[in-house]
């Protein structure tokens, strides 16, 4: 198992949404994500001071992804030359390949997720790889050693199941507070659905649930990390329901305060 001496952090777009059980619309994203990231009304500083124009992140633009298996090869060639990788999706299902690539390099990694929902589905209408899926993928293959997962308002007596096997530890909407979240002792990635937050804040999602979290309690989240901040995927923004560009907006502020994080917490 090798261990990466990291320099570089890659942003890489995926676009992909063939596993999209609901509506189709993500795998437009990341470019409108890149553009509200670049807009000249923010600036290129994260909250805690980094400059994401730091010249070890990389934007190597977006990737038209024909087979989810090919996600794995993709992020396995930049882990491979010592980098990191923000990806921008696209579905949720990307998260599968994009952890599988990382086990590689990383024996032993702790998730934070952030969603409405758990997405520990064994299968959903018969597809084992769908985005109601990727966790029950990556904890039965053992390809995380810790999931936490934030921020959950839609489980069903088979997710609470699913839950208990792997060992999830759930932070329910209904019981969040802070405090709640607890300590990390490895190396973390951090997936964030957005439709985690609450749809006041990110109206462009395809599942809109309402009484989530707020833009500042994710940021939070983000900010409040203490150990290495080797990957992370940020999904599921549906251009197609979003207003005024404001879910653009908000994926494009969690994307530079990760990639800050990803620079102070390099190891």
């Amino acid at each position: 198992m090798k261990t990466n001496d990291q320099k570089n952090i890659s942003l890489l777009g995926f676009l992909f949404d063939k596993k999209s059980s609901f509506l189709k619309g993500s795998a437009e994203a990341p470019p409108l994500i890149r553009e509200s990231l670049s807009s000249y009304a923010v600036n290129s500083f994260a909250e805690n001071g980094i400059d994401i124009r730091d010249k070890r992140i990389i934007d190597r633009g977006d990737f038209a992804i024909k087979d989810l298996f090919e996600i794995e090869k993709i992020v396995s060639g930049f882990l491979e030359a010592g980098e990191k990788v923000l990806s921008l999706g696209g579905d949720h299902s990307i998260s599968y390949p994009v952890i599988k690539a990382y086990h590689k390099y990383y024996s032993s990694i702790e998730i934070i997720h952030i969603d409405a929902h758990p997405d520990l589905y064994d299968e959903l209408d018969g597809d084992k790889f769908s985005h109601a899926c990727p966790f029950a993928r990556i904890m039965e293959e053992k390809l995380a050693v810790r999931l936490v997962q934030i921020g959950i308002r839609t489980l069903n007596p088979h997710q609470r199941e699913q839950a208990e096997r792997f060992g999830s530890e759930i932070i329910e909407m209904k019981n969040f507070s802070s405090d709640k979240i607890p300590s990390f002792k490895t190396p973390v990635y951090i997936s964030i659905d957005l439709d985690g937050i609450d749809p006041a804040f990110a109206p462009g999602v395809s599942h809109h649930e309402p009484g989530g979290l707020t833009s500042r309690e994710v940021i939070n989240i983000i900010g409040n990390i203490d150990v290495p901040v080797i990957g992370a995927d940020i999904v599921e923004f549906n251009p197609a329901r979003d207003t005024n560009g404001i879910t653009a907006a908000l994926a494009a502020k969690l994307t530079k305060e990760i990639l800050s994080k990803m620079i102070i917490t390099d190891k």
